[in-house]
């Protein structure tokens, strides 16, 4: 038998395990482990960064006309989580046609999309169930991340015999290519005494700038002297003395590097030299950014990107607006039905930590997200955030600034980029105008790597205003 004959028969047992699993139909309830409980919503909410106090607090409930305590919407998947030993049912049929494709070789798995639609909140003490079905199944396709297949399904939630949710849900099941080598993957920038402490800065989250003991000149790139007085920089503790800068600058001047290759590096790449309040300029790259956006004068704040445990680079990313939310109402751009408001930035560093707490928070025991070595195995470079966790995200990005009286019919998700362990998530959006009530949200999550996640929200507005 040929490659190629053994690639179409593979094929074709793969597509006759969707078509069997298709006719088959929805699959049998699976109920949640526990009632809808405010333990649980505690430990999401926390591990998210959810600060609405409609999730927690009985009064602020029934001032935003819940008329009590209400879960999250973004958390409706979380309740019926297989978790870390239950299996899922044999007649699940996500759980069937991956055990296909995995003993066909795709034994990698991401989730690509997501779109949820809430008919109601749940409410404390009620007990959910799921039912699911097989909606498409397409390959094999070739991806960046390698040969694969993508499976969709459509999951409803019960409570009792009232639907309350659903969700079409689509992975994708690949290959994974073989590792690259490690070594090159950046240039690495030369440390010395007199530039240890700007690094290790970087790895704290720390942009230093050096600053004369002196005369109380600051420069920047380090250096061993002083230009204005001369004073040698290192004190008797061994380094420069230096600031903490606040992290905000201006875009002075930049660059849009197209060729050569650059080790590491996604082309094009805007390199932008930044300037400070703090007097003086600081070079960095803009990863993940559009160059059209970019113009001189454009606001910027600091960001970090860590590449192992010896190297973290300084990025700089575009600036949020400045917004205050009145507190327990709704913001006056919410109230203006013939505008399109652009939200406040939202940024979240995604740090181990975060990656790992919120995924168990959800209830996601995929190791891709708890076990580097695992997930570089599975072809990731380290742990990522998972698309529960990108839900969830989307839900306060919006929620936080629409106010406790806005209400979300339904969020609808694209993951693109993989936010890896370290990097940082920065949120933006654009409310459409009030068409019937509601309002729809357009949001973009970009991390160093790309757009991570891009979406659409669906918001009931108070009242149903116009």
């Amino acid at each position: 038998m040929t490659a190629t004959q053994a690639a179409t028969g593979e094929a074709a047992a793969i597509l006759a395990a969707a078509e069997r699993l298709t006719a088959a139909g929805e699959s049998s309830p699976r109920a949640g482990r526990d009632p809808v409980n405010l333990p649980m919503i505690r430990n999401w909410i926390e591990a998210i960064g959810d600060t609405s106090p409609v999730w927690t607090d009985q009064g602020a409930a029934v001032a935003a006309g819940h008329g009590g305590l209400v879960a999250p919407p973004a958390m409706i998947q979380v309740w019926t989580m297989p978790g870390l030993h239950r299996g899922r049912p044999d007649d699940d049929p996500l759980g069937q046609l991956s055990q296909a494709l995995d003993e066909a070789g795709f034994t990698s798995v991401v989730a690509t999309n997501c779109d949820q639609v809430y008919h109601r909140y749940l409410r404390h003490g009620e007990q959910v169930s799921v039912r699911a079905s097989l909606l498409d199944v397409t390959g094999p396709k070739r991806t960046a991340l390698g040969e694969g297949w993508f499976v969709t399904t459509r999951s409803t939630w019960y409570a009792g015999d009232e639907p309350v949710a659903t969700m079409d849900f689509r992975i994708l099941k690949f290959r994974p290519r073989p590792p690259a080598a490690p070594a090159g993957a950046v240039l690495r920038p030369p440390v010395s005494p007199d530039t240890a402490f700007f690094w290790a800065g970087t790895a704290a989250g720390e942009l230093r700038i050096q600053e004369c003991g002196s005369c109380g000149a600051r420069r920047h790139p380090p250096g061993p002297m002083c230009p204005r007085c001369g004073a040698a920089q290192r004190l008797a503790g061994g380094g420069p003395g230096y600031v903490v800068a606040g992290g905000s600058g201006t875009v002075y001047s930049y660059v849009v590097h197209h060729h050569p290759p650059v080790p590491g590096k996604t082309l094009p790449l805007v390199i932008a030299l930044v300037e400070l309040p703090e007097g003086v300029r600081v070079l960095a790259d803009m990863p993940g950014t559009d160059p059209a956006q970019v113009e001189i004068g454009m606001p910027v704040q600091i960001g970090f990107e860590r590449i192992d445990d010896e190297l973290t680079l300084p990025v700089w990313r575009p600036a949020g607006e400045a917004g205050q939310l009145a507190a327990g109402r709704l913001p006056a751009a919410l109230r203006e039905p013939a505008s399109t408001v652009a939200l406040p930035e939202l940024v979240v560093e995604a740090t181990p930590t975060f990656v790992i707490s919120s995924a168990l928070a959800t209830r996601d025991f995929q190791d891709v997200h708890h076990d580097r070595d695992l997930a570089v195995a599975r072809g990731s470079k380290d742990i990522f955030v998972n698309i529960l966790t990108s839900t969830g995200l989307v839900q306060r990005f919006v929620s936080g600034w629409a106010g406790p009286g806005a209400v979300i019919r339904s969020i609808a998700i694209r993951l693109g980029a993989p936010c890896y362990a370290g990097d940082t998530l920065t949120f933006s959006g654009q409310a459409g105008p009030a068409t019937g009530g509601e309002r729809t949200v357009t949001v973009t999550g970009r991390c160093s790597t790309g757009d991570h996640v891009t979406g659409t929200v669906r918001l009931g507005l108070p009242g149903g205003a116009a």
